[in-house]
């Protein structure tokens, strides 16, 4: 009774925390992705003799911080004249509104003019583009802080080494922390290695579709769609809907609305569902079920960026798990097939 009362004062205390923390949590947590990658791209770096041998760690780890802050900055720049060209485009599309009705009650035989130019004409894509802008360049407007975090991850990884040492006298217990740390590490940094690779060759494809069709602004879906890849089960069917739908404000008619949701559609299962297992494999070892409890949960308590996280937050959290005897059957009841180091 007592061990289950600790349960639930510890488990609110963390969600309090998580909710009104995420203004500094949620850049720390960027922050640590960013460091696995800087990590993966300074392993990379290393493998060229003459960099391993002539370049020191500092200057590696400021290209590598480089590469990844200049390419955010240029995505964002991107970003922004696309959503400026959609919001202006917009405004010259109301007129559409009258065919689209017209064409799905032709579809569907039934007059559903008025309902339909009711819900049609209250949607404003200006205002939900807004929206969407917002969510993504939530991410760069905590830039500075992110950098700032990175910068002294870096500091504290130089000293780590010596820390774990002094910490911890027990050689056997110290292996134990690095193999926790490496896994941890191997985990997250193939997760979002294969991930950006299958999310790039989603968005690609998926902007050939676009620029095929005419849609406005086809770089901005296409990044939008590879963006939407990282949120599991339901951010692709999200990237599927949302240009379809434009379509139909765009051009006045189901015909191209049908023609993205088939195509981007078929792009997505056929990747999602083929392509990217097989990449994967089985290197995550997150259940199904867990994969959309943990969506939901971390959705709830940090929205879109939650949604974004809620895969690599919960691989840590199955790899920290496993090592303890009381909390092991909890990371195997998450885990995929129930296979836990």
């Amino acid at each position: 009774m007592k061990n289950t009362a600790y349960f639930f004062i510890v488990s609110i205390s963390i969600v309090i925390t998580l909710t009104f923390g995420k203004s500094l949590l949620i850049p720390f947590v960027f922050a640590m992705l960013l460091w696995f990658i800087s990590r993966k791209m300074r392993s990379l770096m290393n493998k060229v003799k003459f960099i391993k041998k002539h370049f020191p760690t500092w200057i590696k780890n400021t290209l590598s911080s480089l590469i990844i802050i200049s390419s955010l900055i240029v995505i964002s720049k991107i970003l922004s004249t696309n959503i400026n060209t959609l919001a202006q485009a917009t405004q010259e599309y109301d007129s559409n509104i009258g065919s689209i009705v017209e064409n799905i009650s032709q579809y569907l035989t039934i007059d559903l003019t008025e309902t339909l130019k009711t819900q049609l004409g209250n949607i404003n894509f200006g205002q939900i583009l807004s929206l969407i802008f917002n969510s993504i360049t939530e991410l760069f407007g905590n830039l500075f802080m992110i950098v700032i975090y990175v910068l002294f991850i870096f500091l504290e990884e130089a000293n780590f080494h010596k820390k774990l040492m002094l910490a911890f006298s027990n050689k056997e217990k110290q292996e134990k922390i690095s193999s926790i740390l490496e896994e941890i590490e191997a985990s997250i940094t193939n997760y979002l290695g294969l991930k950006t690779l299958v999310s790039f060759i989603t968005g690609f494809l998926s902007y050939i579709i676009l620029l095929f069709i005419g849609i406005d602004a086809p770089v901005f879906w296409a990044f939008l769609i590879a963006l939407l890849n990282f949120i599991p089960t339901v951010g692709s069917l999200i990237a599927t809907v949302f240009p379809a739908t434009y379509c139909l404000l765009q051009f006045g008619d189901i015909s191209p609305f049908l023609l993205v949701l088939f195509l981007v559609g078929t792009v997505q299962v056929v990747i999602g569902n083929i392509i990217e297992p097989r990449l994967m494999g089985n290197s995550l070892n997150i259940s199904s079920l867990a994969t959309l409890i943990a969506l939901s949960v971390w959705g709830s308590i940090w929205s879109i960026t939650g949604m974004f996280l809620s895969v690599p937050i919960t691989v840590i959290l199955i790899i920290i798990l496993s090592q303890f005897p009381s909390t092991k059957p909890v990371a195997i009841i998450l885990s995929d097939k129930g296979d836990i180091k």
